[in-house]
C-alpha cells in the first residue's frame, strides 16, 4: 500500500511527521504493508521548481494508493503567473477529487462544543464559487473596470449528481437522512439545478429521508441543534463554510478530519481541514489531530473500496486511540488545555493504538 506524503507549508511538516508516527504504529500492528514516498508542494516547491504545484507531482500522486497532503499557505503565495498555484484546488480539480468528506462529532469528555453531534458534510469540491476551478481557460474572477469586480459561479448537473449520489450512499450506511443545503430562493438557476439533481438521485434511495434547507437557516440550525443532522450535502462554497462551523461546534477545528475522494477512479487524499498556521511554525505546539484523523479516514476509505477489512479496522483503531488520548486532559495539546507538543501527541496516539490492540 503506497502512500505519497506532501508535507506542505507552515506546520505541515510537523503534523505530517506526527501523523506518520501513528501510521507507522498502525502498519506494524495490522501488518498493512504501508510504504511512504515524499514530494514537495507549496513554498519548498516554489523555491526549487518555480511553482507551488508541478504537473509532474499531480501525475505522480495519481499512481499512489493514497495521498497525505499537508496544509498550505495559499494566501501568502505569489500570483499564479509567478508560480503561486492553489495546491488544494490543483489536487481536487487535477485528480477530480470531487467528494470532500468532512465529519464532525462531539466528544463529551472534552467538556466543550455541542452535545450528541455526529454528522458528515459531503462537499462538492471541483466547481462552484471558486474562481480558480470553474473555467476551462483563465479564472472566473475579473474586473471589467477599475471599480467593478465580478466572479462567475459554475454549477453542473454532472457534479451535482455525483456528489448527491455519494451523500445518499453514505446515508444508507448511517442514519438514512440527507439534508440538502441551498439558496435557491435567490440563486434560482444554479441552486435550482443542484436541487433538481439531488431530488433525482433521491428517487433511487427511497429509504433515505431528504430535507432541503436554506444555507442561512442551516447555519442557525447547526448552532441550535446539530444532533438532528446526519449527512449534509451542498455545493462547494456553502459546504466549506458550514463544515468549519460544524467542526468548531464539535469542539475544535483542530479535531476535524477530512478526505478528498473519487470512488470511480479509486483515488483518495487525506487533508486536515485547518490551515498552515505559519505563526506557530517550528514551535512543536500545533495540534496534529485533524491530519491524524484524516489519515485514519483514508485507510478506512481504501479498506471499504478495496474490500480490505484490515485497513478498515486500522482506521477505526486510530480513531479510538485519538479519543483515548484526548480523554486525558494531561495528554492534550496546548490549544485544548493540555501541555503536549506536536511530536509528543503523535507518539502518545501511537502508544495508545498499540496498547489498545
Amino acid at each position: 500500500m503506497r502512500i505519497i506524503v506532501l508535507p506542505g507549508d507552515g506546520i505541515g511538516p510537523e503534523i505530517s511527521a506526527a501523523t506518520l508516527a501513528v501510521l507507522g504504529a498502525a502498519d506494524r500492528l495490522f501488518r498493512l504493508g504501508l510504504s511512504f514516498d515524499y514530494d514537495e508542494v507549496g513554498f519548498s516547491s516554489l523555491e526549487k521548481y518555480g511553482t507551488t504545484l508541478r504537473d509532474e507531482t499531480l501525475a505522480r500522486a495519481r499512481t499512489y494508493d493514497g495521498i497525505l497532503l499537508g496544509p498550505q499557505s495559499h494566501m501568502d503565495y505569489p500570483p499564479r503567473e509567478q508560480g503561486g498555484r492553489n495546491v488544494s484546488a490543483g489536487f481536487r480539480v487535477g485528480l477530480d477529487l470531487y467528494a470532500n468528506v468532512r465529519p464532525a462529532r462531539s466528544r463529551a469528555f472534552l467538556g466543550r462544543g455541542a452535545r450528541n453531534m455526529d454528522l458528515v458534510i459531503m462537499r462538492e469540491a471541483t466547481e462552484g464559487f471558486y474562481p480558480d476551478r470553474n473555467m476551462f481557460k483563465g479564472v472566473g474572477e475579473f474586473m471589467p473596470t477599475p471599480d467593478v469586480a465580478l466572479s462567475v459561479r459554475k454549477v453542473t448537473s454532472h457534479a451535482c449528481e455525483r456528489i448527491a449520489r455519494a451523500a445518499f450512499a453514505l446515508a444508507m450506511r448511517r442514519r438514512r437522512h440527507v439534508t440538502a443545503v441551498h439558496k435557491a430562493n435567490n440563486f434560482i438557476i444554479t441552486d435550482g439545478l443542484f436541487l433538481e439533481q439531488v431530488r433525482k438521485v433521491h428517487a433511487e434511495f427511497p429509504e433515505v429521508t431528504l430535507d432541503e434547507v436554506l444555507v442561512d437557516a442551516m447555519a442557525a440550525h447547526l448552532v441550535r441543534d446539530p444532533s438532528r443532522y446526519d449527512v449534509i450535502v451542498s455545493t462547494n462554497f456553502y459546504s466549506d463554510i458550514l463544515s468549519d462551523l460544524a467542526s468548531e461546534l464539535s469542539g475544535s477545528l483542530g479535531l476535524a478530519g477530512s478526505i478528498n475522494a473519487n470512488a470511480e477512479q479509486g483515488l483518495v487524499c487525506a487533508q486536515a481541514q485547518h490551515g498552515s498556521a505559519p505563526d506557530i511554525q517550528g514551535e512543536d505546539i500545533a495540534n496534529p489531530t485533524s491530519l491524524i484523523l484524516s489519515a485514519a479516514m483514508m485507510l478506512g476509505w481504501l479498506g471499504e473500496h478495496r474490500a480490505l477489512p484490515t485497513l478498515v479496522a486500522a482506521g477505526r483503531a486510530i480513531d479510538t486511540a485519538v479519543d483515548r488520548v484526548l480523554a486525558d486532559p494531561a495528554s492534550r495539546t496546548r490549544d485544548l488545555g493540555g501541555t503536549l507538543g506536536t511530536r509528543a501527541f503523535g507518539e502518545r496516539v501511537a502508544e495508545a493504538l498499540t496498547a489498545g490492540a
